[in-house]
This record gives C-alpha cells, structure tokens and sequence, in this order.
C-alpha cells in the first residue's frame, strides 16, 4: 500500500467509526468503543482485554468495564452494521447493478472455541470443530454473506446447551445470562438471524448450508415459509420420498426413502446421464464433478410434502466424495448454478479463518455473557470495516495488489493515527 492509501484508509476509519455514534449514550464510552476496534485492527499476538488497554495506555479495568457495564447498545450496533451492508455493499432486488450472476448469497454455519474451565457462558464438553474432538468449547452460530468478492459477518450468537446451562438460572444469572436467553436448537437461531437480518434490508437471493442443517426439517420448512431460496447439503441418510405414496394419508406415516438410496434407484433418477460441472477456486486448483438431479418430496414428520424439491446427487471426479443437496427452487432453474450457489459455502470457513486470526474473535477471556455478546459484535464491526476497505483497493488495483489487511511488519496499523479517535501505541 502507498502512504497515501494508508492516509486515506486512517480518515476513512474515523468516518467509520462515527456511524456507531448512535450507538452509544457518553461520549467516554464512544471513545472506548474506537480503543477496543483499534486493538482488534492491530497486529496484537492476543487481543483480549488486557494487552489492548495495555498498549493503548488505556486501564485494563476501565476496558473490561466498557465491555461488560457500560451502557451501550449492542444489538443496535449489529443492526447498523446490517443496514450498512445493504444500503452500501449488496444490490437492491432486482437492480441491474449486480455484478455475480449467482447474486446475494447467505450462509447459516457454527464455530466453535475450545475454552478451560466451566464458567464461560456456554461451555460444555461437546463437539468442537476447533480442535476436531469432543472438548470443553463454546459454539457460536452465524450469518455470513457474499456477493461477488465482498464477504460479511452479519450476525453471531452463543448456543445454550440444553442440560448443562438451560435449566440453571441461577448459573446462568451469574454469568450475566438474561432469564429471556433460553435454549434454542441450532437452526432456530439461524432462522431468528434470518429474521433480523431481513428486517435490517439485507435480501438474500439464496441460502446456503452444512448437511447438520439440511438434516432438519424444521429448517428447511422455515426457510421455505419465508419464500426464501436455498441450497444446502444433506446427510445421505436424509429422508425424503423420490415419489408419493400412492395411498396419500395424513393420518399414518409412510416409508421414505434415504438421499443415497433416492439418487441411485429413485423413479425422478433412472435413466437419467450424469452430467459435468467444473468449479474454479481462486488459489486451488479446479474441481469437476459429476451430478444427477430429480424432484422429490420431503419428509416431515414421516409424511411427504406436497410440494416437491430439488434432490441433487455428486461426486467429485478424482476424490470420489459423494454430497447431497436440497433445494425449494423452481423446477426451471438450471441444476448448475444450484450446485455453484452450494459450493460458495466454503467461503463462510474463510470468514471464520480472518475473524480469528485476524481479528481476534476467539481471543474472549471474560465469563460475561453480555462481554461475549458484545465482542462478537465488535468483531462485525470490523470485519466490514476490513471487508469495506479491501473492496474499495480492489477497484483501484488488479492482480497481486489487489487484497490488502491494513497490517504489515512495517506499518502496524499507522493509518489509524489521523483518525479522531484515540490511536493505539503498539
């Protein structure tokens, strides 16, 4: 980057950083809000609490006091954030401005953060993908979008265990846990952050997801209720019935059939060739698979759907993985760019990969349920911030010059120094 990129990128943050004034009703709080942002900016090995008041010259007290007990709006900081994206980086429906021929496209996915102890509001022995074994973690789930090159963290959540936290309210209380916060499945929440997120202006033109969630029914049938199009991978023991029961009865369940076994000898299959798509990836090399595609009915309850969807088997030409797909498009759209649409969804692992190496999202020390809450928001304040100013490069430069992180071993974060917020002393 040129000095004068980097002047321009230090104005830009102060501008930024005012669009969340809002947000905040003390103007000492605000400017603990611009402390904290530049701590999860700067090249800190560990971006908790304490080393980034510390190199802020900031009290360490004072920082975890912002973060747990001061009076600010968080939620409202997530729905700024929202709003931003979509009046400033996602085409309105319909606008002729898009510039991906698969359009908006959302993702619904977990993390999780292997945590010691028992008093993080959360934490549980269960799976954790961090560590890739059944451990002492918290999870999170999230809304993430992409369009084109331009991704975002839209919204962040802390799952309740059901047994080990839901039914102690007194554990709960002590970790700042709200008696409103219950438990809920997974895919509720997802669909809860659909909900705000639509209420924010961001319009999705597809969803997109893991085979945990294709796996739910409930889920499925939600996004379909609010008229929004998906494409997420299933089990290949997912049920779902290739044809309906000639008898149709609401009263007894019927026998559906496993995705794998459906794609193989199900009626919409048969005599059906496999085609081929070939996949680009930006720094892997290209993958082509083979796939066949029918119309089936799901199964909710043991009992089909009238509605049909799309069932698409595939298999990777040189690995021979097989994946299965489910979608409530319409029978005309082109099975091709279902499977691209699906097959975006390694780009939410790429989100989870910057917020946590880059910004510090796993670095949460505290045992407060409102500090959790409140450090993941702040997290997607930055992310777009990042994701804002790596757009704007992009369309000034090509090739190698293209992306940018505001950081190098040269310049720790310099660029913040002409911002009207105090500057950290890294």
């Amino acid at each position: 980057m040129t000095i004068e990129e980097i002047s321009e990128i230090g104005s830009a943050l102060g501008v930024f950083l005012l669009r969340f004034r809002r947000c905040f009703s003390h103007k000492p709080t605000f400017r603990h809000f611009g402390v904290y942002v530049r701590g999860l900016l700067s090249d800190l090995p560990r971006k908790s609490v304490e080393p980034i008041a510390l190199a802020a010259g900031s009290t360490v007290r004072t920082l975890q006091l912002f973060l747990t007990f001061h009076r600010w709006d968080a939620g409202a900081m997530r729905d700024e954030v929202q709003r931003r994206i979509a009046q400033d980086h996602l085409p309105a429906p319909g606008s002729s401005e898009r510039s991906d021929p698969l359009g908006v496209v959302g993702w619904t996915d977990e993390t999780s953060v292997a945590k010691k102890g028992d008093k993080t509001p959360g934490v549980q022995r269960q799976h954790c993908g961090a560590t890739g074994k059944i451990d002492n973690c918290i999870v999170t789930v999230h809304l993430a979008c992409r369009h084109g090159d331009f991704m975002a963290l839209l919204d962040s959540d802390l799952f309740l265990p059901e047994e080990s936290w839901n039914p102690d309210r007194q554990r709960c209380r002590k970790a700042h846990i709200p008696d409103s916060v219950v438990y809920r499945s997974k895919w509720r929440i997802a669909l809860e952050q659909v909900d705000r997120s639509r209420s924010n202006g961001i319009r999705l033109d597809w969803m997109s997801f893991d085979e945990w969630y294709g796996g739910k029914p409930g889920f499925l049938l939600g996004l379909d209720q609010r008229g929004q199009l998906f494409v997420g991978e299933v089990p290949r023991h997912w049920a779902c019935f290739p044809t309906l029961p000639r008898y149709h009865s609401t009263q007894a369940p019927h026998a559906a059939k496993r995705a794998d076994h459906a794609a193989c000898h199900g009626k919409p299959f048969r005599g059906k060739r496999r085609k081929e798509v070939r996949l680009t990836r930006k720094t892997l090399p290209d993958q082509l698979w083979h796939y066949k595609a029918g119309r089936v009915h799901l199964s909710s309850e043991g009992t089909p759907t009238e509605k049909d969807y799309w069932l698409i088997w595939a298999r990777n030409r040189d690995t021979r993985e097989d994946k299965y797909f489910v979608s409530n498009a319409p029978p005309s759209t082109a099975v091709e760019i279902l499977l691209r649409v699906a097959f975006t969804r390694a780009g939410v692992e790429h989100v989870f990969r910057v917020v946590k190496t880059e910004i510090g999202f796993d670095h949460f020390e505290g045992r407060s349920y409102v500090g959790l809450m409140r450090h993941m928001t702040l997290c997607q304040v930055v992310f777009l911030f990042l994701a804002a100013h790596t757009d704007r490069i992009r369309k000034k430069k090509s090739g190698h010059h293209a992306g940018a992180s505001g950081q190098s071993p040269q310049h720790p974060l310099p660029f913040l120094d002409d911002s009207p917020v105090p500057t950290l002393r890294i």
